[in-house]
């Protein structure tokens, strides 16, 4: 069993910050891609940046550049450092902790319960 907790939602200003974290707890998931997605209103859901265990990072074009993801796997903990935050940016964000084989095979993705960013103009 995986529980998965996001932390650190809020509301700000465009051009503000926040940081968000995300934390796995159980166990079976040493091999692992954290990520972080988000769903507007209306929307579907979408990713927004992904970490794997060794470091290696992906963006979505709509935030490169104005978000860092990083992780700290003693923790099993990842965070998203949000900058130069923009009203499009509103939504709630989503952590997923994709599991897979030590092969790289996917076995199950976790999902939390998701906390909500709101940007104001």
């Amino acid at each position: 069993q995986v529980r998965v907790e996001e932390s650190g939602g809020g509301s700000v200003q465009a051009g503000g910050s926040l940081r968000l974290s995300c934390t796995a707890s159980g166990s079976g998931f040493s091999n692992n891609v954290m990520a972080w997605f988000r769903q507007a209103p209306g929307k579907q859901r979408e990713s927004v940046a992904d970490i794997t265990v060794e470091g290696s990072r992906n963006y979505a074009e709509s935030v490169r550049g104005r978000f860092t993801i990083s992780r700290d796997n003693a923790k099993n903990t990842i965070y998203l450092q949000m900058n130069n935050l923009k009203p499009e940016d509103t939504a709630v964000y989503y952590c997923r902790v994709k599991v897979t084989s030590r092969g790289g095979i996917w076995l199950v993705d976790h999902w939390g319960q998701g906390t909500q960013v709101t940007v104001s103009s």
